[in-house]
């Protein structure tokens, strides 16, 4: 049975290039055993993990609903993943998040892809959306309660860290061990409890 990891598999194959001229039919073969009519394209796996985390808050299942979450590796991917997985490719539609300092990159390669516009654009980047909305004290007791308040603490007494506000420090604390990003994308999310997710996020998730 076809699942969305092979999904994701395939199409990270097929924009690198690797996956041979049978690429596109594998891709299209899933996009049909899955029922997918939506990609969601995403710069990274942080930003996936959020998304995710968020879809099951809500008690969704967007694989059931024919929607591809994909993560690219990086913005710069965004005209390459459009071009495969909208209307020249396997003809989804397109919708997806970005950076503030990305949206360049993702007008591009909407407009390359012949897709209307439909994406969402956060002040700075997810973590930092994420940040606010709970508040800085809020995300520290989440650090704590992942036993990671030394490293908290020894972070802070960097020197440069000082002089930076709370949210600029957490927001750098978050990207300072590989895979601590991708950890706190969900637990940040799963944090909200009934509190209103940041609005690129909540705006993602209710035009799926």
């Amino acid at each position: 049975m076809a699942d969305m990891d092979a999904f994701r598999d395939e199409i990270a194959r097929w924009a690198a290039g690797g996956a041979g001229d049978t690429a596109g039919d594998l891709a299209a073969d899933l996009v049909g055993d899955l029922g997918l009519r939506t990609a969601v394209l995403l710069e990274g796996p942080s930003d996936l993990a959020a998304v995710e985390a968020l879809a099951a808050r809500a008690d969704r299942d967007l694989t059931a609903e024919g929607v591809a979450v994909v993560s690219m590796g990086g913005a710069m991917s965004v005209g390459r993943f459009a071009g495969l997985l909208g209307p020249p490719g396997l003809g989804l539609r397109l919708t997806g998040l970005c950076d503030a300092r990305e949206e360049p990159f993702y007008v591009r390669g909407w407009q390359r892809a012949g897709a209307p516009r439909d994406f969402h654009v956060c002040v700075a980047d997810l973590e930092d959306e994420l940040i606010r909305a709970l508040g800085t004290e809020r995300v520290e007791e989440v650090i704590r309660a992942e036993d990671e308040l030394r490293p908290w603490q020894t972070f802070l007494a960097q020197p440069a860290q000082h002089g930076r506000s709370r949210q600029q420090q957490l927001r750098r604390f978050l990207s300072t061990r590989k895979g601590r990003k991708i950890r706190y994308g969900s637990l940040l999310v799963e944090a909200l409890d009934t509190g209103r997710p940041p609005a690129p996020l909540a705006d993602l998730l209710a035009g799926l």
